[in-house]
């Protein structure tokens, strides 16, 4: 009898190259599914994370029971458009020079014919793509990403979502909170959640690369009234009234530059900050709802015992705390993110190293074996995974705008601002970031801490981008 091989090499070589391709892909359906997890403004206001003491979030916590939980993760740009470039491209705004909502990547072509996108990635490595939501800025998707797209609506469902109170003209008509009193099953984050779930109860004939991108809590922070309702005795931000004093003129004006934003003193009349504040953990509260209906379909589905589940927020929020509100700011509440990761394998714990939303691109090409892509930044968060208490050199950086970056590892947040000026928190004993420790006479052991976290400052700070 003929061997297999000699058999093989009878066969015309085209039809011999289809089978070699087919013994490889049948192997490579073996590699795990990744269920991406995006939320839209959620700080660490979650229950794993202790940011707030009358948060609600019992599937994101359950998530992060079963998996990794990073306390120390923060986002790479602080506001949407620049944080999801740089998680879905693997490159820090200093390297892209989007800084700003106002340029998304569809605007600016030559980046995206020089450098190849997460979902991309993963389409060139043979895994079914999937999308609904809100996973880049708004509501556009580069070409060859996503074979498979589910709803996109907008922030908010127009029509439905009824301004409850009147706003000053000064201020953005998105800046709204309060109760919707609508069917539950016509709220966008419902949707999103409802397409996630049917997507996990069809078979799929390879790995899939599944993205789901929640829209609340963003502005306008718009809960159903049942989880409004649920809400009560809420506790509001610390908040230190001359917390300002020792801030640079730098400072101040950058986080001030978005007139669009209420100020703190408008939020505190007529009992608004009570009510927001009410409101985003109201929103907070349903979101993670539909978190826990597509964690419970996919532990029901054949694909629970082969699925990769990340979930993280594109960037953090203030809600009063250093009287800001909004994001674009370098503290804090605005870089750090809730950033889980579960394994098949079910690896635990929690890593207080600080990390980066810039390492899921690298730490996903680990983790799927895909081929290497040398064009971005971060690194794989591997050895973190397998040993939480593993040596970590690395730090996290955030960026607002050209030349303003703030630098985290695990005790100290410095930060320098374009024109020089400089702010040192020491976490240890301040959490709230309310005592900069640089002034005139800065302590030498401060000043060592500065040295050491200035060495990790970006080479490379581009422009902005522009048409």
């Amino acid at each position: 009898m003929k061997s297999d091989l000699f058999l093989l090499a009878k066969v015309p070589i085209t039809i011999a190259l289809l089978f070699t391709q087919f013994l490889l892909y049948a192997q490579e359906d073996t590699r795990p599914n990744v269920l991406l997890i995006a939320v839209d403004d959620l700080n660490d206001w979650i229950g794993y994370m202790g940011g707030h003491p009358d948060t609600k979030t019992p599937n994101i916590d359950r998530l992060a029971s079963r998996g990794v939980l990073f306390t120390n993760a923060h986002s790479q740009g602080t506001m949407c458009n620049p944080s999801r470039i740089s998680i879905m491209w693997g490159k820090r705004p200093s390297s892209t020079g989007f800084y700003s909502n106002h340029y998304p990547a569809s605007r600016v072509p030559e980046f995206l014919n020089q450098n190849e996108s997460l979902a991309s990635h993963f389409n060139a490595n043979g895994y079914k793509t999937l999308t609904a939501g809100k996973i880049y800025h708004a509501s556009w998707l580069p070409e060859n990403d996503f074979q498979v797209v589910g709803p996109r609506p907008g922030q908010w469902l127009k029509g439905y979502d009824k301004p409850v109170q009147k706003k000053p003209e000064q201020y953005h008509s998105i800046w709204d909170f309060g109760p919707q009193n609508y069917e539950e099953k016509e709220f966008v984050d419902y949707k999103i959640a409802s397409w996630g779930v049917k997507q996990l109860k069809e078979k799929h004939d390879k790995p899939f690369f599944c993205a789901l991108g929640f829209m609340r809590p963003h502005v306008p922070f718009f809960p159903p009234e049942r989880v409004y309702n649920n809400m009560n005795d809420i506790h509001l931000p610390k908040v230190k009234e001359d917390d300002w004093s020792d801030l640079s003129e730098a400072a101040k004006k950058l986080t001030l530059s978005n007139n669009k934003i209420p100020t703190h003193d408008w939020m505190k009349e007529e009992d608004r900050w009570h009510l927001a504040v009410r409101a985003y953990l109201a929103c907070i509260n349903w979101v993670d709802e539909q978190i826990g209906r597509v964690l419970d379909a996919l532990d029901e589905s054949p694909y629970a015992d082969n699925t990769i589940i990340i979930l993280y927020a594109d960037h953090g929020y203030h809600l009063g705390e250093k009287q800001r509100w909004s994001k674009f700011s370098l503290w804090e509440r605005t870089t750090r993110v809730p950033f889980i990761i579960s394994m098949p394998d079910r690896a635990k714990g929690t890593s207080t190293k600080p990390v980066e939303l810039l390492s899921i691109y690298p730490t996903l090409i680990d983790l799927c074996k895909l081929t290497p892509n040398d064009n971005i930044e971060g690194v794989s968060l591997r050895p973190l995974l397998e040993n939480q208490n593993e040596p970590w050199e690395h730090v996290a950086i955030s960026t607002l705008g050209q030349n303003n970056h703030s630098i985290r590892d695990e005790r100290w947040r410095y930060i320098l601002y374009a024109d020089g000026s400089e702010e040192l928190y020491d976490h240890k004993v301040d959490s709230n970031e309310w005592y900069n420790l640089v002034s005139d006479k800065v302590d030498p052991v401060h000043a060592m801490v500065i040295e050491k976290l200035k060495k990790h400052l970006p080479i490379v700070n581009l422009s902005q981008v522009s048409d």
